[in-house]
């Protein structure tokens, strides 16, 4: 995978608030609603989880807070053997394909792959979904500190 490819998924989970959960595995392995003081973890990759949050009325699960629904989908169009790391970071990437976006992380135009990508991520600047989002100047930061590179237009 690329160095921009590899930047942009660890600045989503750490957008989602996935990877900086205590004890989990790079954010993978993480149920919705966790926190740092309340890490909400999943044992095995078999399967996604499945768990239903009725505080947040959500299933979504792993580094990129996938909701089951979307996983079943995804296991079928890409032909994955269950939700590991390495399938949690294809249906990530075929998220971000679908968006018209993969060219955009490729190319180092963070800024529009971000904004391209609002409607998957309730935690990117400009999500339709009412929850809690992030700068666009944090979420840049985290892409270079995770050694993506920029184009002179982003």
């Amino acid at each position: 995978m690329s160095d921009n490819r590899r930047a942009f998924l660890d600045m989503l989970a750490w957008s989602e608030g996935t990877s900086t959960i205590p004890d989990s595995d790079n954010g993978y392995n993480v149920l919705v609603g966790a926190t740092p003081s309340h890490p909400l973890l999943f044992d095995s990759y078999a399967d996604h989880p499945r768990v239903y949050n009725p505080d947040l009325d959500s299933t979504a699960a792993g580094r990129y807070q996938l909701l089951a629904k979307y996983f079943d989908a995804y296991k079928e169009l890409l032909k994955l053997p269950d939700f590991s790391p390495a399938s949690q970071d294809a249906i990530a990437l075929q998220q971000i394909r679908e968006r018209r976006a993969l060219v955009d992380v490729d190319a180092g135009d963070v800024k529009l792959a971000i904004l391209k990508c609002s409607t998957i991520w309730a935690s990117l600047p400009g999500a339709p979904y009412g929850q809690r989002q992030n700068q666009l100047s944090d979420l840049c930061a985290e892409y270079l500190k995770a050694g993506g590179a920029t184009s002179p237009n982003s």
